[in-house]
């Protein structure tokens, strides 16, 4: 599946498709994002919802990684060395800047 365009409805309809389970969360956090845009009178929340949203999907939408990133979570929150964690830690950042470039997330942008 590409990467969907970063816009609620066809995030919505991607995740529908990859993890649907996801569906209730991401509608009441796009409800909350609206009404904080409403109340601040700025964009910047919805932005973090969608930069939030496409990251996920950009991560969920390949299977094998997903995979290892879950086990890269677990390792590193069972790691007992300082060196093992900081590999670990740099393994998932690598995953997570890999997955913020193709959501087109641009840096500086709040997307965790």
């Amino acid at each position: 599946m590409p990467q969907p365009a970063g816009t609620p409805e066809d995030l919505r309809a991607a995740l529908a498709l990859l993890a649907p389970q996801t569906l209730p969360t991401f509608d009441a956090e796009r409800a909350v994002a609206l009404q904080q845009a409403r109340e601040q009178v700025s964009a910047a929340p919805m932005r973090r919802f969608v930069g939030q949203w496409a990251l996920y999907v950009a991560i969920e939408r390949h299977p094998n990684r997903t995979a290892h990133l879950r086990a890269l979570e677990t390792r590193a929150s069972e790691a007992d060395e300082l060196a093992e964690a900081r590999v670990t830690a740099a393994e998932i950042g690598d995953i997570i800047d890999t997955a913020v470039a193709e959501a087109g997330i641009q840096r500086g942008q709040s997307a965790l």
